[in-house]
């Protein structure tokens, strides 16, 4: 059975080696360690060039530690339909109009049908009260949905009751 594939989007390698010490900084730090330890075993994990280029133009003191977070995770290509597929995200308001941005990530993950989408980009991408509109977009334009998730909902783990998931 083929594991899962995972689009790893920017955001993770970002918390991965985050260094700031707000609890709530410090406990998404901690749920991307926790997941990513693990992720390898569990799901084909790809990226794109779209995060290599947005990872490299980070900070020069973090770019290269991101960078190489992800040095060695197959790149999925940006074929030229994914170009239409940004622009349709864009009128239709699924996502903002940055062609480079969120649009792009959402539509390499639908175009190559990656199951997920992890992110930490709770605003746009892992936001439930986006996904029934992004659900409508891609099934108008016949494409994959991903589940878009956090890394902390792929984590599974034992609930209250002491069982396992």
């Amino acid at each position: 059975m083929a594991k899962p594939r995972v689009y790893v989007e920017t955001t993770i390698p970002s918390f991965y080696h985050e260094v700031r010490t707000a609890p709530a900084i410090v406990a998404r730090r901690e749920w991307t360690r926790q997941w990513w330890d693990g992720a390898a075993g569990r799901y084909e994990l790809v990226t794109s060039p779209a995060v290599l280029d947005e990872l490299a133009g980070g900070p020069p003191e973090r770019s290269a530690e991101w960078l190489a977070f992800v040095r060695d995770l197959p790149l999925l290509p940006v074929e030229p339909a994914i170009a239409e597929i940004v622009r349709a995200y864009i009128q239709h308001r699924v996502m903002p109009a940055d062609p480079g941005g969120d649009a792009l990530h959402l539509a390499l993950a639908s175009y190559h049908k990656c199951d997920f989408l992890v992110t930490w980009n709770c605003g746009r991408l892992a936001n439930a009260n986006n996904f029934g509109h992004i659900r409508r977009v891609n099934a108008l334009l016949g494409l994959f949905v991903p589940a878009l998730v956090t890394p902390l909902e792929l984590l599974g783990g034992s609930d209250d009751a002491g069982t396992t998931k």
